[in-house]
């Protein structure tokens, strides 16, 4: 594997034994030193010395905010005494193309319960939920096995390796509303409710499931836990940048030649993961830009392709690391449009708690509708700006608050598309249909007659092996004859 350029780049350690054990075979897991963490914690170490082997990791949580996981473990354990404490793995992974999480779920579920039992064991819990988007059948399955091998094994339910802790995981299917990833809409929707967040303080590591302390988790956070237990948490802090550490999982997807999951140490450069991991742009077509961070992630212009991947960096830029995802586009990707999508997606997921989020995503996502139809006007850049602002420093909860980013970040970075589709009413990148129209060039034209076979509308006029035209009252602008010329005879304006 390290012969290929996709793989000689990464560092894996969230996806260890994807491909290389049987996920539904306890003993393959065993056999590649799994449970031998938990047996490490369980005989060998205290609580406090689990939890100051995570600080010493710095390790931090990889679904979204990035919030250092030994300190959120250190306020649960210190919450409520030795009261009732519970321990919950979020894997409603809700961002579209993402699919990190349900990866490690279906190839490695061992390693997810095996984490959740140490934190358990150092926070002083007795009982872990695993809260898993509905659209994930095989992951469920899998899951479900491994818990109920585990629990044969004696490595889940009570007195586990004969140490006297307690510690069993429940399975919470997700109804799959995207802001149920919000740690306090999930507890919600757990216990029966709507899923809407609810204002903090507190916190859930303070009141939580059931009003009792409460620690959240995404899945590749709890997948780490157990080699930093088996290893060492300085091991772990070697890798990546001095505030971002270890590796984080992205799922690289788009205009890119290789697509799939890839694991890299933080401070990798977008360049790096761009060029040499993922082989360049299909047809040699310009880069020009990459959303990170989910549909709520901004969007990182070709100036900045020397950027390290990291918390810090991208959160400077105006985007965030999000859970993972990462879509590369070219020069053939409208940004408005891009902005509208993402704004379109997480209108249709607020919850609609409160009114910032709620109406401020429905004007935003109209005005950029009317921008990429040609109705907007000058003024209505200076409100989507101001609208963009406001939802991100009024909302609620996390959705709210990223939500503009897709907005900010491009009208940050691409203002001239804006003001092109505003003032000059044309979309540079030909995908805005009410602001295209295309043309035949005569000088490349060599009648191939593709363009013609593959009209929708039969708006291309001509014969096998001789000049073919365009019909403008029949064209739709849906763009296929631009996408499939292969001597590029089809032009747009």
């Amino acid at each position: 594997m390290n012969d290929l350029d996709f793989f000689k780049y990464q560092r894996i350690i969230a996806l260890r034994n994807r491909g290389i054990i049987d996920p539904e075979n306890i003993d393959e897991y065993i056999a590649h030193e799994g449970y031998s963490a938990l047996a490490k914690a369980l005989t060998s170490m205290t609580p406090e010395e689990i939890l100051q082997e995570i600080k010493n990791s710095g390790l931090r949580g990889r679904g979204g905010a990035g919030f250092p996981t030994a300190r959120k473990w250190e306020l649960t354990k210190d919450s409520g005494g030795n009261g009732v404490k519970y321990v919950v793995c979020n894997a409603d992974e809700g961002d579209p193309g993402a699919y990190m999480d349900r990866s490690i779920v279906e190839s490695d579920p061992h390693s997810i319960l095996e984490g959740m039992a140490i934190g358990a064991r150092a926070m002083g819990a007795s009982q872990g939920f695993v809260f898993i988007r509905h659209e994930y059948p095989i992951a469920l399955e899998t899951l479900n096995k491994a818990i109920e091998q585990a629990r044969q094994y004696g490595l889940l339910g009570k007195n586990i390796l004969g140490t006297g802790f307690d510690f069993d995981v429940y399975v919470h299917r997700s109804a799959g509303a995207f802001v149920c990833g919000e740690e306090t809409a999930l507890l919600a929707s757990m216990v029966g409710q709507i899923g809407e967040p609810w204002p903090r303080p507190p916190y859930p590591a303070v009141k939580g499931l059931w009003d009792k302390p409460t620690n959240i988790n995404n899945v590749e956070t709890w997948a780490n836990v157990p080699i930093i237990i088996q290893r060492g948490g300085k091991w772990f802090a070697e890798i990546g940048t001095e505030t971002s550490k270890g590796t984080k999982v992205f799922s690289l997807v788009g205009k890119i030649n290789n697509t799939g999951l890839v694991e890299v140490p933080m401070g990798i450069t977008m360049r790096e993961i761009i060029f040499k991991i993922g082989g360049g742009i299909p047809r040699e077509k310009r880069f020009k830009a990459l959303q990170i961070g989910g549909p709520s992630g901004g969007c990182i212009p070709e100036s900045l392709i020397d950027l390290p991947v990291d918390f810090e960096s991208l959160k400077e830029a105006g985007s965030m690391m999000g859970s993972g995802g990462m879509v590369v586009m070219d020069e053939d990707t409208c940004m408005v449009d891009v902005a509208r999508y993402f704004m379109r997606f997480l209108m249709d997921e607020s919850c609609g708690k409160c009114t910032p989020c709620r109406e401020g995503l429905i004007q935003m996502y109209e005005i950029l509708d009317n921008i990429c139809n040609g109705l907007a006007g000058p003024e209505d850049l200076n409100l989507l700006q101001k609208l963009a602002n406001v939802v991100q420093k009024a909302s609620l909860c996390q959705l709210g608050k990223t939500a503009p980013n897709p907005v900010l970040t491009t009208m940050n970075y691409f203002m001239d598309e804006y003001c092109a589709h505003v003032n000059q009413r044309h979309c540079p990148a030909g995908v805005c249909k009410a602001l295209v129209t295309y043309e035949i060039l005569e000088e490349k034209c060599n009648g191939c007659a593709v363009c013609a076979t593959n009209c929708p509308v039969e708006a291309i006029i001509g014969v096998p092996k001789e000049l073919h035209q365009i019909d403008k009252e029949k064209c739709t602008s849906c763009g296929i004859c631009y996408d499939l010329c292969k001597f590029e005879a089809v032009i747009h304006h």
